[in-house]
């Protein structure tokens, strides 16, 4: 496999490209995208089998039961991140090793439902936030401790749209190659 088929599989969407003006319908596109993933998601993993769930989406890369495991672990940390933000003055989060998170037993053998259910819990409680706020508060924001930069919290909404994107594609990439579908 060539390097540049590898990075289509890492990066089907793309990577994340914000743009330099963040307007409301950016927002509301954003906030609309992860208001229906867990939805999404569910009817896209529902009938999978064991064997398929084990499956990595890219060589080396994560099975489709790790990515549904990271995103729940992930999109719970973006919540957090949001209300810190919003009662903190720039607080400097926790960053985490996703990686080592997904080689825990409970990625690697968990069933889906637990994850799938939390995911619907955390986005229902994201996207009541979310469109709660008044656009002074999206302007917060945190610190990322990895790079010490200032996360804007309406990026990090488009970050997590597109992060629900990304992995729903891999997923879906990999159902087509395979013929799941």
């Amino acid at each position: 496999m060539t390097e540049q088929e590898l990075q289509k599989l890492r990066y089907p969407i793309g990577k994340f490209d914000c743009p330099n003006n963040i307007s409301s319908q950016h927002i509301e596109s954003w906030i609309s995208i992860l208001e229906h993933f867990p939805n999404r998601l569910e009817n896209l993993v529902k009938n999978l089998t064991d064997d398929q769930l084990e499956t990595p989406y890219r060589p080396e890369g994560w099975t489709v039961r790790q990515v549904i495991h990271h995103l729940s672990d992930s999109h719970h940390h973006s919540y957090a991140r949001f209300k810190w933000a919003l009662t903190e003055d720039k607080p400097v989060i926790k960053a985490y090793y996703e990686d080592r998170w997904a080689d825990l037993f409970d990625s690697k053998i968990a069933p889906i439902e637990m994850s799938l259910l939390h995911l619907k819990a955390i986005h229902a409680k994201l996207v009541y936030l979310l469109k709660g706020l008044h656009e002074n508060d999206l302007d917060t924001c945190f610190i990322h401790p990895e790079t010490q930069s200032e996360v804007v919290l309406k990026t990090n909404i488009g970050f997590y749209a597109w992060h629900s994107n990304h992995h729903y594609t891999h997923i879906e990439n990999l159902l087509k190659r395979n013929n799941w579908v």
